[in-house]
């Protein structure tokens, strides 16, 4: 099934990264999380990751020009012919900008979709998060615990927090979210693109039928 690009927009927490996985392998295409990816460059141990690795433990955004030239390259691989999920970009209009420019002349529909959350909530998922150190299993000591406290349900594995979900980072996300990434979704509104409201307080289950089901619609 083609679908396009399916772009993921909405505040740290509300749900996308979760969404995005679980929608691209019931559709068929790759979730990119632009998140996944600079903390994979932040583990890398060289200069590159060094910087990712800065930037992202004050809660700051990664500079527009490393960011899109990452998402670029990673759009040329061939599992993106059918389509693809964007979890984490475009977060600045100039960003937003970008993609447009790489998507035009392809025959790839764009669809975005408004993740929206209230503050207090997103602080406490964020907070609540634990990841497998080896896995990468997502659990959430509120919503979805582990049946062994501090350790993953599939290998046993130590959970951890990540840097960037500790309140103070957070806040500063939200912030950073408000100031930069909110008005991306404005930007889109005035290209003529049609923006699809998804109540992120909902259940995983309900938030996917109906992101499937817009997404399915030819």
């Amino acid at each position: 099934m083609k679908i396009g690009a399916a772009i993921f927009l909405g505040p740290p927490g509300a749900g996308k990264g979760t969404q995005a996985r679980g929608i691209g392998l019931r559709l068929g295409v790759p979730a990119i999380s632009t998140g996944d990816m600079m903390r994979a460059l932040a583990a890398a141990g060289n200069p590159e990751g060094d910087r990712a690795r800065t930037i992202m433990g004050k809660g700051d955004l990664i500079p527009d020009e490393w960011m899109n030239a990452l998402v670029q390259e990673r759009l040329k691989q061939p599992d993106c012919g059918d389509g693809f999920v964007l979890d984490g970009y475009p977060r600045t209009r100039g960003q937003a900008e970008a993609l447009d420019a790489m998507l035009a002349g392809s025959s790839a529909g764009i669809k975005v979709f408004d993740f929206r959350i209230q503050c207090e909530d997103v602080i406490r998922r964020m907070t609540g998060r634990r990841v497998c150190s080896s896995c990468g299993a997502i659990y959430n000591i509120y919503g979805k615990p582990p049946r062994q406290a501090g350790h993953c349900d599939r290998d046993g594995a130590p959970l951890a927090t990540r840097d960037d979900d500790r309140e103070e980072v957070i806040r500063e996300r939200l912030a950073s979210y408000e100031r930069l990434t909110r008005p991306v979704i404005d930007w889109f509104r005035q290209t003529g693109r049609e923006i699809y409201e998804v109540d992120a307080s909902r259940s995983m289950e309900e938030i996917a039928e109906q992101v499937c089901r817009i997404l399915s619609a030819p």
